[in-house]
């Protein structure tokens, strides 16, 4: 058996007196029988490709033959080609050098002429613990208080910098599990309790909470367009939605609770808070046929309101009660909001083509653009072909665009 399929097995070899003519004749259409089977199993096989493709699956991948399996020496390169691995750069041209040690030959002749040296570089990896101890001086004043020397700046807690830096990595990024990593301290001599692993994994973390804040308003004020999606998450507990929205520069993931466009205009605009009625919002209304009297009465002044609280009692002054209404208009004022904190109102948002992402300048990626093409299922050849020209074009027009 290999791969779930029988495989036929070999004729044995037959002794001279064996060999009769008509056990040639019978050996003869075996072979023939055994090429027949390999076609069909081929022709079944591109089959059954094609079935994938226009199903939207991926047909068998092409894998190579493993270089192992080879048998005989290797192709030589063709006349004027490099040799394979010939262009690769120096493994230590970017390298820092630490330490130089000179080694002379101690058992020269005498008259021998020194030539130079030649270089022989080893990587090293140092890890080791290193205690410092903060003798602090305290003294009392002629007054009664005592006084104790202030400690060196960055220096507040029982682990430096680096040790902290080094856990987080490990943990965060590199997918290092608690107990292997308390394991692995206590190996390199680092006294430390669970507990305390835990306390530095988990708080004391407003740092990266407000640097990861100012991320996303950052990026769009510098970006011409993001890329966003969304997708079912698990978070403290509860169902959820994880919307990602980023490009070339930046990523930024927002856990929450729904993927409307009411959460996703939510997550654009923060940091803020603010509801803003301008021309954006007021343009938002119009293009999803909000009453006008309802504009009217919208734009009245005031036309900014700090929090979801003041929004909300705004509505509930108007009488702006209903779900569509209240939702469309909630939606206006935070286009509103994030234009006012300078959003470009041209800022392109490349999606799916979910209709939670339809705001500003919405625009679907191209194979997204291409997929209803490979879902069809054609009738006859002729359709079969006219999908596959279609397709073609698309890409050769996205090849001509990207160049």
């Amino acid at each position: 058996m290999r791969n779930g399929v029988q495989t036929i097995p070999a004729v044995p070899e037959l002794a001279p007196e064996e060999r009769t003519p008509r056990v040639l004749i019978v050996l003869e259409i075996v072979d023939l029988l055994k090429q027949r089977v390999v076609q069909l199993e081929e022709i079944v096989q591109q089959l059954r490709d094609e079935i994938a493709i226009l199903k939207g699956q991926k047909p068998r991948p092409q894998i190579a033959p493993s270089r192992l399996e080879q048998t005989g020496p290797p192709r030589p390169p063709p006349e004027g080609a490099k040799r394979p691995g010939s262009q690769k750069r120096s493994k230590n041209a970017e390298l820092t050098i630490h330490e130089t040690v000179e080694m002379k030959v101690l058992d020269a002749p005498p008259g021998s002429v020194i030539k130079g040296y030649e270089d022989f570089i080893v990587q090293e990896l140092i890890i080791e613990p290193r205690n410092t101890r903060y003798r602090r001086q305290r003294v009392e004043t002629p007054d009664g208080r005592s006084l104790l020397a202030a400690l060196p700046q960055g220096v507040g807690s029982s682990f430096g910098p680096k040790l902290i830096s080094y856990i987080l990595h490990q943990y965060h990024h590199c997918g290092v599990t608690q107990p292997l990593l308390l394991e692995a301290l206590l190996e390199y001599g680092i006294d430390i309790s669970a507990g305390e692993l835990s306390r530095i994994l988990t708080e004391r973390k407003e740092d990266f909470h407000q640097e990861k804040a100012e991320l996303l308003p950052a990026g769009l004020a510098v970006s011409g367009y993001v890329g966003v999606d969304d997708t079912g998450a698990r978070h403290q507990g509860h169902n959820g939605y994880c919307t990602a929205i980023g490009n070339d520069l930046f990523v930024s993931f927002e856990s929450t609770d729904s993927k409307s466009r009411l959460n996703f205009l939510e997550v654009l605009r923060r940091p803020h808070t603010d509801y803003v009625i301008n021309d954006v919002a007021v343009g938002y209304w119009e293009q999803q046929h909000l009453a006008t009297g309802l504009i009217d009465q919208l734009c009245q002044e005031p036309q900014q309101f700090a929090d979801t609280p003041t929004w909300q009692a705004r509505l509930l002054e108007l009488q702006i009660t209903g779900e569509r209404q209240v939702r469309t208009a909630t939606e206006g004022a935070l286009l509103g909001s994030l234009i006012a904190h300078g959003v470009s109102a041209e800022l392109v948002i490349l999606s799916d083509g979910a209709p939670q992402f339809d705001v500003l300048v919405h625009a679907s990626c191209w194979v997204h653009a291409e997929r209803p093409l490979v879902r069809m299922v054609p009738y006859n050849e002729a359709n079969r072909v006219a999908i596959e020209r279609v397709r073609q074009e698309i890409w050769e027009l996205y090849r001509d665009l990207k160049g």
